[in-house]
């Protein structure tokens, strides 16, 4: 009777995250929705997969931000140990929620800082996750993850490269881009545009600010300068020189 007694009285604990054991856990809010989500991000460093079983349900639908679909199982598995000589951070910002009935949404930023051997790199992700209370308990049955784009840092021109690459490249019959330079800078305009500046990221590659993708110039045999290739999502739109 003493341990009957004892085993009720386990049962009846009450943990201040989940609330008493094996009952439901209520209404939900935005700020424990953040410190569930944050303790998430603050396993990933160590590699602690723990809290990922935890808040996503057996069911979970995530898609990150490289393309990748995974169920709880392969999120799981993924949750590895930053290599020696790695480490990071990971920062919940801007929450935004919509919580009603059984269902809560939780939208935010993610501010993400790694060091590799000494050297300091970030970025920036948006993701919305979709909780759930079922059986008693709020757990993510869906997550999807943006990351941000950023401009890559400019690098140094090769100025003297510059006159090859001056002229009219044609894409269509009535679409055409004029390159010109000005004071140690590269710029590019489209059908009367406003021009855009193509900042360099290497001698011979270039960004538009702002603006995903790369600027390349092809070569022919002889050496000389005939296309100008807008390389996008890793696939290239070729324009011809036309003078």
């Amino acid at each position: 009777m003493k341990f009957l007694a004892f085993l009720l009285l386990s049962l009846s604990w009450v943990n201040p995250a989940w609330g008493p054991i094996g009952q439901d856990e209520g209404t939900i809010t935005q700020e424990e929705l953040v410190r569930r989500s944050q303790e998430l991000f603050d396993s990933v460093a160590p590699g602690n997969a723990e809290p990922f079983k935890k808040y996503f349900a057996d069911d979970a639908m995530f898609f990150d931000e490289k393309g990748r679909s995974m169920d709880k199982a392969a999120l799981v598995k993924d949750v590895q140990p930053m290599p020696k000589g790695y480490s990071g951070t990971i920062k919940l910002v801007r929450p935004k929620s919509h919580i009603e009935g059984d269902m809560a949404i939780l939208s935010y930023d993610l501010d993400e800082t790694q060091t590799i051997f000494g050297q300091n790199l970030t970025a920036r992700y948006h993701e919305t996750d979709t909780w759930m209370r079922r059986g008693g308990k709020w757990q993510i049955v869906a997550g999807q993850v943006l990351r941000y784009y950023e401009d890559p840092a400019p690098g140094k021109a090769d100025t003297s490269k510059f006159p090859s690459y001056l002229g009219t490249y044609r894409l269509g019959p009535e679409r055409t881009m004029t390159v010109t330079a000005e004071g140690g800078h590269l710029y590019a305009a489209r059908n009367g545009r406003p021009r855009e500046e193509l900042i360099p990221e290497a001698s011979d590659i270039f960004f538009r600010k702002g603006m995903e993708g790369r600027i390349l110039f092809g070569h022919g045999d002889d050496g000389h300068v005939i296309t100008l290739i807008d390389r996008r999502n890793n696939e290239g739109v070729v324009w011809t020189k036309a003078k």
